[in-house]
């Protein structure tokens, strides 16, 4: 049993069970019937995704490459993760990873520069399971 960290919309691993879109937005252009289908995600949860301003920051950090920029939206994506709503959803991540496969994940192509790399850290500081 194990929790993998992926990229929404990349072809789901064998025995990965449950994928958690955790975004600000679901995917545009794609009806909801297939988001699923389409290896985006099983079940919604914007609750672990950055706030909306704290998007911007990401994606300007991203574009301009600004190493300083993105620890600054690392330090306030884990200060939004210490909100109540946040902290048990983290936690009842971290228990159900010794129980059961399942996937958290964001549309970002290089995990290094996006929140799901903070999510990896935060889970796995609750004691998460992740696979390889």
């Amino acid at each position: 049993m194990a929790l993998r960290i992926v990229r929404l919309g990349e072809k789901r691993h064998k025995d990965e069970g449950l994928r958690i879109g955790t975004v600000r937005r679901p995917p545009r252009g794609v009806k909801k019937s297939d988001f699923a289908k389409r290896d985006y995600y099983d079940v919604w949860m914007p609750a672990l995704s950055p706030s909306p301003e704290l998007v911007k920051q990401a994606l300007a950090a991203q574009a301009d490459q600004d190493e300083k920029a993105w620890r600054g939206f690392v330090k306030h994506f884990r200060a939004e993760m210490k909100e109540s709503d946040a902290t048990h959803l983290l936690d009842m991540l971290a228990a159900l990873s010794h129980q059961t496969n399942f996937s958290v994940g964001c549309y970002c192509e290089d995990e290094k520069h996006c929140h799901r790399s903070v999510l990896r850290a935060l889970l796995t500081e609750r004691g998460a399971r992740l696979a390889d």
